[in-house]
């Protein structure tokens, strides 16, 4: 599902770079530059460009010349290079989008920092916690800007579904983001379980370089979605403990995971930590569950509906957020009052408790509203929402602790972290 997810997305923000007009571009706007060719250029960093007022396509790279000129032509670049040194070399780039193979993403993003660029970095931000803390710590020294491109972070829709379940501490003198709250009574009660998943049908393709052990795949690393929405959900860091792992090895590598059924526990840290709070431990209990060959219903029909999504269990109430990572193609949220078992649902495609009624358009993608965010913080404005360094820690050592658990190796490190 995945797979159509994304082609979704590609055809979405094709149309609709037809009926919306591009914006007149400012006189000074950020020149981007784009390090590879790969297919989910177009929907993650290209049309966001093209829409955006304070950004252009200024350049990109591939290891092949004519591709590079090819995409050039298609998008109109500016400029096109065949090596990613050339495209690092050139001082107009201000910002460079990095969705080379996962295992490269390290050494680029580095190279990119060192060369004196900003970087948005396709997740997984590593192949392994080590090398996330170097290329931090070298942004850090740097003074660059390198963010982890989680996007669907950025969307109205991830902004409403925290503030429904954030609406049980508004009135406990615990902590949050209080830009989250509405002032409600707390009636849906602390949270004591989720489930997440993320699946691909049909199956990723077999020649697919995420199948590739040595460029860091696997279905963790490309569904690690599933982490990031258990986290966000929980405002939570690294699990307390990963009490189960178990991967479905490839048929080809037993070192991939074609497949990780996980589960976990996790400690609420505005139980814990807040000012006010009763200091109690909530113990709260996840489950993940990711797939890149998932197995056809009754062998014949591919699970369609399986979109990446989240189901929340509180005290009173159950909440799911349908299609959590892509919901500007489609989603919704359905509370479910255990009491009544009346069910709710909304839809947030634009404004919420963090953008506003003023930012955002109903027709933006989750990667349009991160590239504002991304802008914002280049031009020196305060971003509504930004991709932490300690978060893209978090996902990277709950990445590390789950296949440590299933018994499978990390992801090899580069030796230009060693």
């Amino acid at each position: 599902m995945a797979l159509l997810l994304m082609n979704a997305s590609f055809l979405q923000q094709y149309l609709y770079s037809w009926v919306y007009s591009v914006p007149q571009k400012t006189t000074d706007p950020i020149k981007v530059g784009i390090l590879s060719s790969a297919n989910i250029n177009a929907a993650a960093i290209i049309h966001p460009v093209e829409s955006h007022p304070e950004a252009i396509l200024y350049a990109i790279a591939s290891r092949d010349a004519q591709v590079a000129r090819s995409q050039a032509r298609k998008y109109k670049f500016q400029k096109s290079y065949g090596s990613y040194e050339e495209l690092l070399s050139d001082p107009a780039v201000d910002l460079v989008y990095i969705s080379t193979p996962n295992g490269e993403h390290f050494e680029w993003a580095l190279k990119a920092i060192e060369a004196g660029k900003h970087v948005l970095l396709e997740k997984p931000f590593t192949s392994n916690a080590t090398e996330a803390e170097k290329l931090l710590n070298r942004a850090r020294e740097k003074e660059r800007i390198c963010m982890e491109a989680m996007h669907w972070q950025f969307h109205p829709a991830a902004h409403r579904f925290r503030q429904i379940l954030d609406e049980h501490v508004t009135n406990s003198g615990r902590g949050g983001d209080t830009r989250f709250c509405t002032g409600s009574d707390g009636r849906f009660g602390n949270i004591t379980r989720t489930d997440a998943w993320m699946t691909c049908t049909p199956a990723m393709p077999k020649k697919d370089i995420r199948w590739k052990f040595e460029l860091a795949g696997g279905s963790l690393m490309d569904m690690g979605y599933v982490l990031s929405f258990t986290r966000w959900a929980l405002r939570a860091s690294t699990p307390e403990v990963i009490m189960r792992a178990e991967a479905r090895p490839a048929p080809h590598d037993a070192r991939v995971d074609a497949a990780m059924n996980a589960s976990m526990r996790f400690i609420r840290p505005e139980d814990v930590d807040a000012p006010g709070g009763t200091g109690a431990m909530t113990e709260v209990s996840s489950t993940i569950y990711t797939d890149m060959a998932r197995a056809w219903l009754g062998g014949i029909i591919p699970r369609l509906w399986e979109l990446p999504s989240i189901f929340v269990e509180t005290d009173r109430a159950e909440v799911y957020f349908f299609n959590a990572q892509m919901p500007h193609l489609y989603h919704y949220i359905a509370v479910k009052d255990k009491e009544t078992g009346k069910t709710t649902y909304e839809h947030k495609y634009a404004g919420g408790p963090l953008w506003g009624e003023d930012r955002g358009k109903p027709h933006w993608s989750t990667y349009r509203y991160q590239l504002e965010a991304v802008i914002d913080r280049l031009r020196g404005r305060v971003p509504v929402h930004w991709i932490t360094e300690d978060e893209s820690m978090a996902q990277m050592e709950s990445i590390d602790s789950v296949y440590k658990q299933a018994r499978l190796p990390l992801r090899p490190t580069s030796e230009l972290a060693l």
